[in-house]
Parts: structure tokens; C-alpha cells; sequence
């Protein structure tokens, strides 16, 4: 049973990308914190709260604080998904991909793979999506893993992440095995091109 994994460069990246989503979060966590003028101490934190209401919150400072309330929320879950991604594995069994990473470990049946579909398509590093007939996330047995799935890649839905090593063995193997032939790609006509007659 061969597994696949992300492989060096694709793993550097990941890398790269998780230091820069870290960097966003505590960006954001200062510039919260400066644009309202609270303090994160915990003895302090009620009287900067009293403070600022009573300078009242300005469009100054009310929208670029929460834009950077946003980014507090999004920045961890985007850790979460590039952490995934590090220590993902795919395996090929007779009864079906095997999908782990940490608190995950689903198994999608072939024949519960209903489409194979290329997410950018025309990047240097595109990836694909497994549309599935059921739901994996009933498969996870930790509540908060079983959350963060699904708000992550969709209710049925699986990733095959660009920097998997030998990505396009482990999409070819997927195709033969859960019935999904590649699409054909018809090139637009051009000019003085015959149109086939119905």
C-alpha cells in the first residue's frame, strides 16, 4: 500500500505559508489592540474597556478594528488547514483513499468519489478537489476536528493538496478506481472552422 505525502518543496511551502498566516494573527492582534487602546493585561483589561467606551468609538477606529477582529478569526483557521496539509497522507486500499492528519483519519469509499475536479487550473501548482457522494466528516470522532473540517473544505468534499509527491500517480489511481475518466477539453472554434451539423 503506497502512501502519499507531501514532498520536500511542497513542504517548504506549506511552511512558508503557515509563518506568513502566523505573522498576519499577530499583526492583527496588536493593531486590535492599538486601534481601540485597550491593554491585554488581565488586571487592566476593564478599565481600557471603560475607557475606550467613554471616548466613544469613531469610523476611525471602529472599522480597521474590525477588520482586524476578522483576520484574528480567520488567520488561526488558515493555520489549521496549512497544518493539516503538513501532515496529510493519502493512501490507495482496496476500499478506498485513505485520508489522515492529525484527529483525522477517514476512508472514502471508490464508488463515493462522484467527481474529480482541478482547482486552478492554470497555476504552476494546481490542485483538486474529491466531490463526494456522502458526507467524511461523520467518520471523525473528535466534535472539533469533525467542525473544522467542514468549515475548511465543505461538507463533502476532500482535498488533494498541490504538493503532494507524486500527485498526479495518486489522481490517475483515484480516476481508475472510482470510475471517474479524465474530461475532454474541446479548443474554441476558429474562424472558418466547419461546425459538426445536427
Amino acid at each position: 500500500m503506497k502512501e502519499f505525502q507531501l514532498s520536500g518543496p511542497g513542504r517548504r511551502n506549506a511552511w512558508l505559508m503557515l509563518v506568513g498566516a502566523g505573522l498576519i494573527w499577530v499583526f492583527a492582534i496588536w493593531t486590535f489592540q492599538s486601534t481601540l487602546g485597550i491593554s491585554y493585561v488581565p488586571g487592566d483589561v476593564g478599565a481600557s474597556l471603560g475607557t475606550m467606551w467613554s471616548e466613544g468609538l469613531t469610523v476611525n477606529r471602529t472599522v480597521p478594528a474590525i477588520f482586524m477582529l476578522v483576520l484574528m478569526v480567520a488567520a488561526p483557521l488558515t493555520m489549521w488547514n496549512i497544518s493539516m496539509e503538513l501532515v496529510c497522507q493519502y493512501a490507495v486500499t482496496d476500499q478506498g483513499l485513505r485520508y489522515r492528519a492529525t484527529g483525522i483519519d477517514i476512508t472514502i469509499p471508490w464508488d463515493g468519489i462522484t467527481e474529480i475536479r482541478t482547482v486552478d487550473g492554470d497555476s504552476d501548482e494546481p490542485s483538486d478537489e474529491l466531490v463526494l457522494r456522502d458526507a467524511p466528516s461523520v467518520q471523525i470522532a473528535n466534535p472539533v476536528f469533525r467542525l473544522l473540517y467542514s468549515q475548511a473544505y465543505g461538507a463533502r468534499v476532500l482535498p488533494v493538496y498541490p504538493g503532494v509527491n507524486d500527485r498526479i500517480e495518486l489522481i490517475a489511481e483515484i480516476r481508475r478506481r472510482s470510475g471517474n475518466p479524465v474530461q475532454p477539453v474541446f479548443a474554441p472554434a476558429e474562424a472558418g472552422d466547419e461546425l459538426p451539423q445536427s
